[in-house]
């Protein structure tokens, strides 16, 4: 083998090895954008049933005074 044939083979050797590292963060950033969008749905659900308590405490203390009078 020549020397360029065996910088070939260890060029290609390289870019698989690079491709694969690839391969793997990207499957990464597929799970972190997974468990980002879950922590994201879960924030939301959580200010909702605030705002829900909120509401319901409200109008329960409005309720209230209306009814005592």
């Amino acid at each position: 083998m020549t020397s360029t044939q065996e910088e070939k083979v260890d060029n290609d050797g390289y870019l698989r090895e690079i491709l694969t590292k690839l391969d793997a963060l990207s499957s990464e950033n597929k799970a972190f954008n997974d468990k980002f969008d879950n922590y994201q749905k879960a924030t939301q659900w959580v200010v909702q049933l605030a705002f829900s308590l909120i509401a319901s405490a409200t109008i329960t203390v409005i309720i209230t005074s209306v009814l005592r009078k």
